[in-house]
């Protein structure tokens, strides 16, 4: 049995290692049978209550979860079965169902669940009318009716509810239909904590607004808290109203009418959301993705950072000098060096064909056709020169191509993170400037790169002739020579990147599940897609630098410059020859890029290093999964793993908090 977990699924525990385990925290007997004592689950195995002066009944409670014949010992046949049940999707439910099934027999009693509801911290402060209409429709009149899983799954939803009702109506008691500021904040803070961020308690409970002489009325309350309790539905009905983007602003007109198409939010409660809003954010009556964050109450099921390393350069973003932006800049340009290499390993001899299918000069005095298009070429070149002929000329790209990639990929994120506001905004010319600023940055490589790779491509073009080698082709063309076509190099790469890289992040943002994350698959779809667009419009540019970087044979034209270029090419060929290798380089750039930013983010979400800046875009480090964020304890495998954020989501879901100390202590 398995059970979502994020992008994969939590499997069953080995049942030898689970026994393992089991028989470290087997410090009794029953029957002569090795048995955990209810104390020693809950404290050492789970590590919970490790107070001194802990509260007994609530480790009953918890461990009586677990031991289903409620006699004070887990067996392994207990231990087991509660670790597959932690594996279902249901595990949250089901794990407060058992806590209230106190005798173990598969029914919720009224006694069962009064008893165990006594024992809670809010019970004690604010005790819950046991005598209500409530009660009894779920009960029955005399309270005799047996509640099933099902039934109870229901009540525990409603319950919650209910208890704010009933604190609503002590705190009436004149029953005019409203209540203090003072008493709304303590019911919030009671009943209703469990769906209160932190700057909802510091930043709005305990603002003036809430204090003093203003009443709340009932449906402000009500709407408060059906507000609270709807936001995984907010944050849809904002990204229905943005069409997937997390940083464009919406205004309350705009979010009203995303509202009305696909929910029952009613005006108050968005009224409310922009008041919440501005006050935590200032927001002036706009507000982004980030601002519904900081009014979403905690999941019981946190996030989990996948990483191989994680290194906090600053311990706050104000710590951020020149020496460790200089370090970012290192940082990113490492990876984005690696990310380069294997990008263009991966689409290495579609380049070869491109190359040679622009080189074909159909307008010369010489108008052989070696290739018919693309496919006949990669056959011819197998045929003659094998199939390592394919990677002709890959070792100088390697060299070159990753300070290439790496400076694009680094300029990209920089000048990004300049026009990016503290809001996570960026407009689009922003993203095209950073873009153009990356593509011309990367000239300075791509430049003697693209002509010593070009020319050891074509070689192989002549039979029997003279081998060519990467060095000898950079002492013949010296420095200068180097950088032969960089006009056309900048004409080609600037717009390139100020397609590519905003086209990227849109169709990135688009990917993006509900909570931001985008799965690798989605990187590389995204990587793929932008590069189409990208790879195609430049084409003519790479068309006119390949013939300027060529040597041309006997009787082929020869260039000089840009428009000479352009014009005889033209004359000679007509239009269409601009175009020529545009599929081979769509078939090229589009994988490559998605390749490499693939790889780019991936190592940044594995070798994660904050030095207190502007994240780079797309290294999302939290994947929404059923794992605290916590370091794993060793002895929780299998359903074990979710053991802690279950059991702390009896209080954050349903408000159900057990006393953690036997005196009369106040509860944190």
């Amino acid at each position: 049995m398995t059970t979502r977990r994020g992008a994969g699924y939590l499997k069953r525990a080995d049942t030898d290692r689970l026994h393992e385990i089991f028989l470290k925290y087997a410090t009794a007997e029953k029957n002569g049978e090795k048995c955990i004592t209810s104390e020693n689950f809950v404290r050492n195995f789970l590590g919970l209550f490790n107070e001194d002066d802990y509260n007994k009944e609530s480790v009953e409670l918890i461990a009586g979860i677990v031991d289903m014949d409620k006699d004070g010992f887990i067996t392994f046949s207990e231990f087991q079965a509660f670790e597959g049940l932690l594996c279902v999707p249901d595990a949250l439910y089901k794990t407060a169902f058992q806590l209230f099934d106190t005798n173990g027999n598969g029914l919720v009693a009224f006694d069962e669940f009064a008893e165990v509801m006594r024992k809670t911290a809010l019970h004690k402060k604010l005790p819950f009318n046991m005598e209500s209409t409530f009660v009894r429709l779920y009960f029955g009149k005399d309270k005799k009716r047996l509640v099933t899983y099902p039934e109870f799954s229901q009540f525990l939803h409603d319950f919650h509810e209910e208890y704010g009702l009933e604190a609503f109506k002590r705190c009436d008691k004149d029953e005019t239909g409203f209540i203090s500021a003072g008493d709304f904040r303590d019911i919030m803070l009671s009943v209703k904590k469990h769906l209160l961020t932190k700057d909802l308690m510091t930043k709005v409970l305990n603002a003036s607004g809430f204090q003093g002489e203003r009443k709340i009325s009932f449906p402000y309350y009500m709407a408060f808290n059906s507000l609270l309790n709807n936001m995984e539905l907010i944050k849809r009905v904002y990204l229905n109203a943005t069409n997937g983007h997390r940083t464009q602003e919406v205004t309350k007109e705009e979010f009203l009418h995303s509202a009305q198409m696909m929910s029952q939010i009613t005006p108050l409660e968005v009224d409310i959301l922009f008041a919440l809003c501005d006050t935590i954010h200032h927001t002036n009556g706009r507000i982004i993705y980030k601002d519904l964050i900081a009014i979403t109450p905690e999941q019981y099921f946190k996030h989990v950072k996948r990483y191989v390393t994680e290194i906090k350069a600053v311990s706050s973003p104000e710590e951020r000098s020149i020496f460790i932006q200089i370090l970012e800049s290192t940082y990113r340009f490492t990876l984005g060096s690696i990310a380069g290499a294997v990008g263009a390993s991966a689409v290495y001899p579609i380049d070869l064909v491109k190359t040679r299918m622009q080189n074909q000069r159909t307008g010369s005095f010489i108008g052989e056709v070696a290739y018919r298009n693309s496919w006949d070429c990669f056959k011819k070149v197998i045929r003659h020169e094998g199939f390592f002929g394919l990677y002709r000329g890959l070792v100088p790209q390697l060299i070159g191509v990753a300070p290439e990639k790496a400076i694009k990929l680094t300029v990209n994120d920089l000048v990004r993170d300049k026009f990016t506001d503290k809001k996570g905004n960026i407009s689009i010319y922003g993203e095209i400037l950073a873009g153009g600023c990356a593509g011309g940055c990367q000239v300075i490589f791509t430049n003697p790169l693209e002509i010593v790779k070009i020319r050891l491509q074509v070689a192989g073009e002549i039979a029997g002739g003279q081998k060519v080698r990467a060095w000898s082709v950079v002492k013949d063309l010296g420095l200068f020579g180097l950088y032969k076509g960089a006009k056309a190099c900048l004409l080609r790469d600037v717009p390139f990147s100020a397609i590519y890289f905003p086209a990227y992040a849109h169709v990135k943002a688009k990917f993006a599940d509900e909570n931001g994350y985008n799965h690798p698959l989605t990187l590389l779809a995204a990587g793929a897609i932008a590069g189409i667009p990208a790879a195609s419009l430049v084409t003519p540019a790479d068309v006119i630098k390949t013939r300027l970087q060529v040597v041309a044979r006997s009787g082929q034209t020869t260039y000089n410059g840009v428009i000479d270029a352009t014009r005889k090419i033209y004359a000679e060929e007509g239009a269409r020859a601009f175009w020529k290798g545009a599929l081979a380089r769509v078939c090229r750039s589009s994988p490559q890029f998605g390749v490499t930013l693939l790889t780019y983010e991936v190592l940044q979400r594995l070798f994660y290093v904050d030095f207190g800046g502007t994240r780079p875009s797309g290294s999302e480090l939290h994947v929404a999964t059923n794992v605290e964020d916590a370091p794993a304890k060793p002895q929780h495998i299998g359903g074990y793993q979710v053991a802690l954020p279950v059991l702390t989501g009896l209080e954050t879901k349903f408000g159900i908090s057990l006393p953690r100390w036997s005196s009369g202590k106040p509860q944190p």
